[in-house]
């Protein structure tokens, strides 16, 4: 069971941006929005980032991060994820940036009807990069969202504030 942590924004932000190597040194911005996964026991294990948010253009960036072996994927967990941006911001398309190297990510992120652009050296001198895009009609027309309807709003009283201040 996982539970789901909302409002300490900063605080998860700190969290996720620690297991990433690219984000250790500068983090994220101070405005970003989070959701927090925490185990049964309260402890955080996981977290989504909500970054360089474009309000002209309605797109927002999606950074995510666990700890090793916690169980944190959920159905819940993936709703919960793509119906703050979509549903609640009201943005046409979410990206991110991922490391060509980690393909098991990029094969999940497949599954899940995203677009992919390899961009080289985009991770470093030697680390070729992936912007990963998810529009919001590929969201709601994909084969997990047909069977589960996760794009239909529900009402959460712990869900994101719906501004997200750029």
């Amino acid at each position: 069971m996982v539970l789901y942590l909302y409002g300490h924004n900063e605080a998860v932000a700190k969290f996720v941006a620690q297991l990433i190597p690219m984000c250790r040194d500068r983090g994220f911005e101070r405005n970003a929005k989070a959701i927090g996964i925490m185990d049964d026991g309260g402890h955080l294990i996981a977290g989504l980032v909500y970054h360089n948010y474009d309000p002209k253009a309605e797109v927002i960036e999606i950074s995510g991060a666990a700890l090793p072996g916690k169980y944190w994927l959920t159905r819940d967990t993936i709703r919960r994820m793509y119906e703050y941006p979509f549903l609640q911001v009201g943005c046409q398309m979410v990206f991110q940036r991922n490391s060509a190297r980690d393909e098991r990510l990029l094969w999940m992120l497949s599954r899940y009807d995203y677009t992919f652009i390899k961009v080289p050296r985009m991770l470093g001198r030697d680390h070729d990069g992936v912007i990963c895009t998810l529009t919001y009609e590929d969201w709601c027309n994909n084969r997990f969202n047909k069977r589960l309807k996760h794009h239909q709003p529900l009402e959460h009283s712990d869900e994101l504030p719906a501004e997200h201040a750029a």
